[in-house]
């Protein structure tokens, strides 16, 4: 193996990552080696280390929002070169209906080669497909956009992809964590309103209000779906579920606008936070509501055509990514503690980890 690294690796599920030496081989044909500058935390590596969604492996290295510099690219590989900055995100980069899965890769550990998966960032370095490495500016922070990858293209890419809300449609989301407060920026450069930030936390109700929520409910003391209904003259147009638990989902959806027999559709609730447990839809939702409740993975985003406006409205600072990051581990040693933070709801906006 060429080059010589350290990654957090995932070797036993609900107990802590070790963080120890790896072994990384030269990038073929497709492939790009990339020293990461920085990564995100992201509750999807809590479901990840709990084993509760499928297809994790063991031992394995995880993460997938991140910025790097490229070291090697592989003989195929054209849209990148040595020297250039990059963002690494779970999302491929120009994936067509009929294209295959893009091939994961290896990493050695004690030893042993390990499939590596798609794509991973809780790792100084990194050694995956081209179809997970975008390009970026030279001259702009590799720490806040360090989110882009997961946090962002969640979020933002659900209003403006999956959704695509209006100017003036009113939205509500429920849980404004690291996404959620993508949902809301999102919905706020898209010119909805009222933005309605739904929580359990007055103070990460208080902070929703700096990405441009206009109201907040504390879902501890009120009925949150009466709130929303009294805010938005007896509904949403649009209801983001950013957690995907078995109670939020059914009040996203009840908390969308009924349709008008022959007038127009409902409301339309979007499931973004990966769903943990079965939930229940409420009585009459359907089909008398006429209301939708939609999934949106990714965001319904294209990497090459959105990402670039991510970071344009990042510039223009109309995406606040900089305040978005509220918490910074400055080493990968600072994994466990970053892991647990985050589990344990301490996290205000997203954590990230630098690399030095």
């Amino acid at each position: 193996m060429s080059t010589k690294s350290r990654a957090a690796l995932l070797v036993e599920f609900n107990k802590p990552l070790i963080v120890d030496e790896i072994g990384l081989g030269d990038p073929q044909g497709e492939e790009v080696l990339v020293k990461l500058f920085a990564t995100g935390v992201c509750h999807s590596q809590l479901h990840q280390i709990h084993n509760t969604i499928p297809g994790v492996r063991i031992p394995g290295i995880i993460g997938h929002e991140g910025t790097g510099v490229v070291i090697k690219v592989g003989s195929k590989v054209t849209h990148l070169k040595e020297g250039d900055h990059c963002m690494l995100t779970w999302v491929p980069r120009d994936a067509k209906e009929d294209s295959p899965a893009a091939p994961g890769t290896q990493f050695e550990w004690r030893g042993e080669q390990y499939p590596a998966g798609s794509c991973y960032t809780w790792a100084e370095h990194a050694l995956i497909n081209e179809q997970f490495v975008l390009p970026m500016p030279n001259d702009i922070s590799t720490a806040s956009t360090s989110i882009v990858g997961c946090a962002t293209v969640t979020g933002v890419g659900a209003v403006m992809g999956t959704a695509q809300v209006q100017k003036g449609q009113s939205v509500a989301v429920i849980g404004v964590g690291g996404v959620g407060i993508n949902v809301i920026a999102g919905a706020k450069i898209a010119g909805a309103n009222p933005i309605i930030a739904v929580d359990l936390a007055d103070d990460k109700l208080e902070f929703a209000k700096e990405f441009g929520a206009t109201h907040t409910i504390n879902a501890s003391n009120t009925d949150a779906v009466k709130e929303i209904k009294a805010l938005t003259n007896g509904g949403a147009d649009f209801a983001f579920d950013a957690i995907g638990g078995p109670v939020t989902t059914p009040q996203s959806l009840a908390a969308v606008r009924s349709g008008r027999l022959g007038l127009d559709r409902g409301g339309v609730a979007v499931v973004v936070g990966i769903p943990q447990g079965e939930f229940t839809i409420p009585n009459f939702q359907f089909p008398f509501g006429e209301k939708s409740l939609i999934g949106s993975f990714g965001g319904s985003s294209h990497p090459e055509g959105n990402y670039p406006q991510y970071i344009n409205w990042y510039q223009k600072g109309e995406l606040p990514l900089d305040k978005m990051v509220t918490t910074t581990y400055t080493s990968l040693d600072d994994i466990n503690e970053a892991v647990r933070a985050l589990a344990a709801g301490e996290i205000r906006g997203r954590s990230i980890i630098t690399f030095e």
